[in-house]
């Protein structure tokens, strides 16, 4: 099978930016008290102790590591061997294998919770359907799923990043778009936040949090 382009030039960049990447951003939740609320929310509705939790692009492994020190069963995912390898060295009692969101090497309804923390922000957005169903294949009913994204509807092209010369197109994305779409892939979202720019950022930032719903018989 023939890889797409966009997952191509995602990887390359994010290998290109992993160790400036999770240099300028190692303290950053630290300073981020939304950032912090939804993942606390997410880790209370999951519960401890309910099942494994995933990090979809889960980059050096900050987010993924913050949600095991609140004491989740997680692990992360990412498409970048170097940002695996940074995750791993930063995180060693986590587990962090790379991989794509796309096609998850977990069984079906095997997970507690997923976490897509700004990792569909370089799908074009005619194949989220088919990520928001893959999300849902891995969740048992109940899981609950947690997606970061910048606000907007359009296509930016990323040439400068951390220092580094890359070359990915991101997308800005519409929260009520979004949540259609995670109706149609059997989510109910169970609560949305929307907050402004804050420099160096320059549009607003979304959190959707929503729960798997059972299949109607």
């Amino acid at each position: 099978m023939i890889e797409p382009d966009f997952v191509t030039a995602t990887r390359t960049a994010y290998d290109t930016v992993a160790v400036s990447y999770a240099e300028v951003l190692r303290d950053h939740l630290a300073g981020e008290p939304f950032d912090r609320a939804m993942l606390d929310a997410f880790t209370s509705l999951v519960g401890t102790g309910t099942g494994p939790v995933v990090e979809v692009g889960c980059g050096p492994g900050r987010i993924t590591g913050y949600l095991h020190g609140l004491g989740l069963d997680i692990s992360g995912v990412d498409l970048s061997p170097a940002m695996i390898e940074v995750a791993r060295a930063a995180h060693p009692g986590v587990r962090f294998t790379v991989g794509s969101m796309m096609a998850l090497d977990v069984p079906d309804g095997a997970l507690a919770g997923l976490v897509a923390w700004y990792s569909i922000i370089h799908t074009p957005p005619e194949l989220l359907p088919g990520v928001f169903a893959e999300f849902r294949r891995v969740l048992h009913d109940g899981g609950r799923l947690l997606l970061a994204f910048q606000v907007g509807d359009e296509r930016v092209r990323v040439e400068q990043a951390y220092g580094h010369s890359v070359a990915v197109d991101a997308y800005r994305l519409p929260p009520d778009h979004i949540a259609e779409l995670l109706a149609g892939a059997g989510f109910a979202v169970e609560g949305r936040l929307v907050r402004a720019a804050r420099p160096p950022e320059k549009t607003p930032q979304a959190y959707l949090l929503a729960k798997a719903e059972a299949a109607v018989p």
